[in-house]
């Protein structure tokens, strides 16, 4: 697919658009594949071989259904399937679902099954199947952290083998992407009557993904091989793909260096630079679903008032924060992530303060009564290497309106009791999302009970915004509702997205056909082969 590649660069010729693709060396962009499940096709692949790929985050446990790691998340998207797969144009595509139908009410689907669909332990899959596992997962007494997503959900029963009705309580237009691959995903009905059957999920996959689990030895590697009764024919090319387990970002530059590794996503700057102009290494970059946010709690004294908020929003040059924290190695975002905004991203010359007006800043602080300025904290966490450099540039830009930031470093376990509690403050976050505006945006932004408004926004017109595009399931008008939201959220400012990093892969020349899913998950291995 990607024959005309150069080796890798540091110079970006082109802005990536969703499933495009870039090396970092002067290329063009790569075709969409956006409807095609995992990527795109290969017509001329090589079957068999064992991929090496470096992970520097090991998976804490391979089951689906309890454990929430991204770690996790990442790797078992091969293994276990629902029913429907997280498009990367940000639209739920049928995957275990063949197709399905929407009662005139919104308050019913009926999904048909997919044919001939085997579980690793070669079972057919029934409605039965599907059934017992999203009434699994939405069971709060079962311990999933998949269970609020799928508070919506009053009743999930199979009508016949093939069909499976799903009722709710209200509308929710995001349900086909909530029944993706996250969490869950659909096993052998009954499976977790067994005792053991969690920790069992380390040895033995029981899904019905392209690959199934060889071998997890912890602090060592992880093995997946072909599944031989895959549902999709002639898929995945590879027959194993071998996740080994490495220490430090030294250690995996060494192994692509010396070929003991094929394939690796690496995140900082300095590792990029480290592997450009190596011979037969190929650095690419993706869109990515992630954003680097500065989050602006109201329960902080001066940020309760709008004013405030939208004088920091003036005076904030987020391309020089990019450039200063992951070398520009992403793309400035406005009220949406990168990989979601072709679809359903308002263009950030559109939104309200974002474009930086340092005089307009300062009169908005005088307005708000800080005439001469004001002293905030600013919290950054440990171990997140790109807030530090963020921080300082930050810092620098709202000197200029007469805003001393005072940085305090905190481990992560004290940040996320601070988001838990909502005491946010002025801080840096990190996050990532599914490709869906209503799982971006509901839980986060709309106020108590019904989401968790972690910034104590409490703005109602913003909420009902959000009630309302959960509801709507035509494409358009849900399109058209998130625009004003996003538009209410530039105005009033209770976060400024800065950046979404893009994903960055180095892969060997005998590397082919790898795409890399916005998400950050290993989809894009089932439609890999490797050149003779």
């Amino acid at each position: 697919m990607h024959d005309h590649e150069l080796p890798a660069g540091l110079t970006r010729r082109t802005a990536l658009s969703l499933f495009g693709l870039a090396a970092l060396g002067g290329i063009g962009v790569a075709p969409a594949h956006a409807s095609e499940l995992y990527g795109p096709a290969a017509a001329d692949a090589r079957k068999g071989g064992t991929l090496t790929m470096g992970l520097l985050l090991e998976p804490p446990g391979l089951d689906p259904f309890h454990q929430a790691a991204d770690a996790r998340i990442r790797v078992t998207v091969l293994l276990y399937q629902g029913l429907f797969y997280e498009g990367s144009d940000g639209q739920a595509v049928p995957l275990l679902a063949e197709s399905y139908d929407l009662s005139p009410d919104k308050l019913a689907y009926t999904v048909k099954l997919r044919k001939g669909v085997k579980f690793h332990t070669g079972q057919t899959m029934t409605a039965k199947d599907v059934a017992y596992s999203y009434n699994y997962i939405r069971d709060p007494k079962n311990g999933s952290p998949g269970a609020g997503d799928f508070a919506v959900i009053q009743s999930v029963e199979a009508t016949d083998d093939a069909t499976v009705t799903i009722k709710l309580s209200q509308p929710n237009a995001a349900l086909p992407m909530t029944l993706g691959n996250k969490y869950g995903g659909v096993v052998p009905a009954g499976y977790f009557d067994a005792a053991d059957a969690g920790t069992k999920l380390n040895q033995i996959s029981v899904g019905t993904g392209p690959f199934k689990l060889a071998e997890f030895k912890p602090n060592s590697n992880l093995v997946l091989a072909r599944n031989p009764d895959y549902w999709e024919p002639g898929l995945p090319y590879l027959d194993q793909v071998n996740f080994i387990f490495l220490p430090n970002s030294s250690g995996m530059l060494v192994g692509l260096r010396n070929r003991r590794i094929d394939l690796a996503v690496v995140a900082r700057p300095q590792d990029v630079q480290q592997v450009e102009g190596q011979r037969g290494l190929f650095v690419e970059r993706w869109p990515s679903l992630n954003q680097k946010a500065l989050d602006l709690g109201l329960e902080y004294g001066p940020l309760s008032d709008e004013r405030v908020r939208q004088a920091i929003s003036l005076a904030v040059d987020k391309a020089e924060i990019m450039r200063a924290s992951v070398g520009g190695l992403g793309k400035v975002i406005g009220t949406m992530v990168a990989g979601m905004q072709d679809l359903w991203g308002v263009p950030i010359d559109q939104l309200p303060n974002q474009k930086q007006d340092l005089d307009k800043a300062r009169k908005l602080l005088a307005d708000a009564g800080h005439p001469n300025g004001l002293d905030l904290n600013l919290t950054t966490i440990i171990g997140y290497d790109w807030m530090d450099p963020a921080a300082l540039a930050l810092r620098e830009q709202l000197g200029k309106i007469g805003i001393k930031l005072n940085i305090q470093r905190i481990e992560l376990g004290v940040w996320v009791k601070n988001f838990q509690s909502k005491q946010m403050g002025l801080t840096f976050n990190d996050w990532s999302t599914q490709p869906d505006p209503n799982l971006l945006f509901y839980r986060h932004f709309h106020m108590a009970p019904e989401g968790a408004d972690f910034r104590n926004w409490k703005d109602e017109l913003a909420s009902k915004l959000l009630d309302e595009g959960r509801a709507e399931s035509e494409l358009a008008k849900r399109k058209a509702i998130y625009a004003r939201f996003q538009q209410e959220m530039a105005r009033s400012v209770p976060t400024v997205m800065l950046f979404s990093a893009d994903h960055i892969t180095v892969r060997g020349e005998r590397v082919k056909n790898y795409v890399q899913h916005p998400t950050g998950w290993y989809y894009g291995l089932a439609r890999t082969y490797l050149a003779s």
